[in-house]
C-alpha cells in the first residue's frame, strides 16, 4: 500500500470558492480533482503528516481524499481538523487498518480537535481492533469583514489517477 499524506492549508479570498482554491494551493492540492471517501485506512498503509504534499501527478487527475473543510465569511474564524488512528497488525505493530475522523466549524481549533477525539473514540468502540496512538492535525484562519476564509486538512491516498 502506498502512503497516505495529511496536508493542510488556509487562505482568504473575495469569494467562497476562491478562498477554498487558495487553501488547497497552500497544501499543494489545487490542481487535482478531489474525490472524497468515508474514512477507512487500509491495512499496511503509512500515514504521514506532511503539511504540503509533493507533486502527486499531472494536473486535472483524480486524488482520493478524506477532507475536513471550513469556510466562512468574515469577520470570524474557520477551523478544520482531521485525526487518525490505526490498529495493531498481526505482528503487534500499527500496520492494521484504521480510521480517519474529520470536523470543521466557525470556532477555535481546540473545539474541532475535541470533536475529532470524540469521533475517533466512537469509531474505535464500533470495531473489535486493538488501536494504537491517535494523531490530530488542525488548520485555523481568521476572516476579515469583507473576505471569505477557508481552512482545510486533507488525507490524500497515494498518487493521482487519470480521471478519464
Amino acid at each position: 500500500m502506498s502512503t497516505i499524506r495529511v496536508a493542510w492549508g488556509t487562505a482568504t479570498g473575495p469569494t467562497e470558492m476562491s478562498s477554498y482554491d487558495a487553501a488547497l494551493a497552500d497544501a499543494n492540492l489545487h490542481n487535482y480533482n478531489l474525490v472524497a471517501v468515508s474514512s477507512m485506512i487500509p491495512a499496511d498503509a503509512d500515514v504521514e503528516a506532511v503539511g504540503t504534499v509533493p507533486d502527486l501527478g499531472p494536473a486535472g487527475e483524480r486524488l482520493t481524499v478524506v477532507e475536513a473543510r471550513a469556510t466562512r465569511v468574515g469577520p470570524g474564524r474557520a477551523s478544520a481538523a482531521l485525526g487518525w488512528t490505526t490498529s495493531e497488525g498481526d505482528d503487534g505493530d500499527s500496520s492494521g487498518p484504521g480510521l480517519f475522523y474529520e470536523a470543521a466549524g466557525e470556532t477555535d481549533p481546540e473545539d474541532v480537535a475535541e470533536r475529532v477525539r470524540s469521533g475517533l473514540a466512537a469509531g474505535r468502540e464500533l470495531r473489535e481492533w486493538e488501536f494504537g496512538d491517535e494523531r490530530i492535525e488542525t488548520a485555523d484562519v481568521r476572516a476579515e469583514s469583507d473576505s471569505y476564509a477557508t481552512a482545510v486538512v486533507v488525507a490524500v491516498y497515494g498518487e493521482s489517477d487519470p480521471i478519464c
